[in-house]
């Protein structure tokens, strides 16, 4: 495998590992649990499930943009010379990292607060916070995603 091959492999698992997290997070697991478990275990849940979901998203965070700038480097011998998409994909990239870093340490200290209190009303309005900034988080790594799928094109 090429150095460029191994790059942009790590690249794309990153990027997988994150935004697919977020989908079936957003898509599997929310609705099961609201279906399935009451309030103060949903919240429970959660808890934990971000706990050993943004111990992976910290890894994609340091390793895309290593990666993307060794990409740049590699394949199109620096900065300069790198298409539009690349710098946009680069925006989103900080737009998504900004919004995981407020979830990650503004609200999340707030909901494990909350749920070791058992103050389920405030848990219940910190988890839809988190949800809703989960659900933008989504779409724009959803849209960096088909930006980068649909780069010839650009």
């Amino acid at each position: 495998m090429t150095p460029f091959g191994i790059v942009y492999t790590l690249h794309v698992i990153a990027a997988l590992v994150w935004v697919g997290g977020m989908f079936f997070a957003w898509m599997v697991l929310r609705p099961a649990a609201m279906k399935t478990l009451e309030g103060p275990a949903r919240l429970k849940l959660w808890v934990e499930v971000f706990q050993g979901f943004f111990r992976w998203v910290w890894i994609a965070v340091v390793l895309l943009p290593i990666s993307g700038v060794g990409m740049i480097h590699l394949q199109f011998a620096g900065f300069e010379a790198a298409p539009r998409y690349v710098q946009v994909m680069m925006g989103l990239y900080v737009v998504m990292t900004a919004l995981f870093i407020r979830i990650q340490a503004l609200m999340l200290p707030e909901l494990r607060t909350a749920v070791a209190a058992q103050d389920w009303p405030t848990g219940a309005a910190v988890l839809g916070k988190i949800r809703r900034l989960v659900g933008i988080n989504l779409v724009v790594g959803l849209v960096l995603v088909a930006i980068a799928a649909a780069r010839p094109m650009f």
